[in-house]
């Protein structure tokens, strides 16, 4: 049996939504950007990036409105560690009262085993390691 000129085109058609379909999925597959689960590691530049290329994208801001977004953000961030700084001395004053209560109602090997938390807790954190003090 002959295909009739219709199926035949049918099954152009056909093959032909197929690989637009295909081409379609691959180019999104393509350009989806991976998913990190390493939080930990951010870099505020790149952050920044993202986060002004998104606004200007978005927002549809001009090359003028875009430049002051810059200042305001650089200014802000001038803020922030300027606040930042000011109060780290208390917070960590704060954080090394709660780790000495802590260990205070805690009995020696308890204390042996909160050290070692405080000490891989640094290590996730990439801080510097800090000894909580012996009760007094």
């Amino acid at each position: 049996m002959r295909p009739t000129r219709w199926s035949v085109a049918l099954y152009m058609a056909l093959v032909f939504v197929c690989g637009g379909v295909a081409g379609a999925f691959a180019y999104r597959l393509y350009t989806v950007s991976g998913v990190s689960a390493n939080v930990g590691q951010r870099n505020p530049e790149e952050f920044r990036k993202r986060f002004m290329a998104d606004l200007k994208a978005r927002l549809q801001l001009n090359d003028d409105q875009a430049a002051k977004l810059g200042v305001i953000m650089d200014e802000t961030r001038a803020r922030v560690r300027t606040t930042r700084d000011t109060i780290e001395p208390e917070l960590r004053k704060i954080r090394d009262d709660q780790r000495q209560r802590i260990s205070e109602l805690l009995s020696p090997s308890q204390q042996v085993e909160w050290q070692k938390i405080i000490d891989e807790r640094q290590r996730q954190r990439g801080g510097k390691k800090r000894e909580v003090p012996p009760p007094q």
